[in-house]
């Protein structure tokens, strides 16, 4: 059994949800588990005494520069019960502002700018096979919608 302190993940919208087709930022990262590059939501492991909600926050501005005025829960789920306790909690984050990142030293990404329905058109092609950004995704997409 691995025991993991949870992390958060975020579907960054550039657009309105409500538009037709909202606009939103995945980050392309070399992953050296997956030996290239997988197109994802920006997220990552809670810090000590940290908030899904703080985490969400942090995470997005380290990686991707952007600031929300709201993050708003989405969904939590396990990753992999079978072997480990990890949860990871899915916000959308609306009200962007553009700022600088903040990338660790082993982290080697870009920015894609999409419609949402791209990428879950990458989803069903198979060239987006993240499973946390595959579940985001499905739920901002059913956010987009409501």
């Amino acid at each position: 059994m691995v025991r993991h302190p949870g992390a958060s993940a975020v579907v960054p919208f550039l657009d309105d949800p409500r538009d037709p087709d909202p606009r939103i930022i995945l980050i392309r990262q070399y992953r050296y588990a997956a030996d290239g590059f997988v197109h994802e939501i920006p997220a990552g492991r809670l810090d000590n005494g940290e908030s899904p909600l703080e985490c969400a926050a942090r995470e997005l501005r380290e990686e991707t520069g952007y600031s929300a005025s709201e993050l708003i829960p989405l969904t939590t789920f396990y990753t992999t019960p079978g072997f480990t306790d990890e949860r990871i909690h899915v916000f959308a984050a609306v009200g962007l502002t553009e700022g600088e990142s903040e990338l660790e030293s082993d982290e080697i990404l870009d920015l894609v700018h999409m419609p949402i329905s791209r990428a879950m058109e990458m989803i069903q092609a198979g060239e987006l096979v993240d499973g946390k950004s595959m579940i985001g995704l499905f739920f901002a997409s059913r956010f987009t919608r409501a």
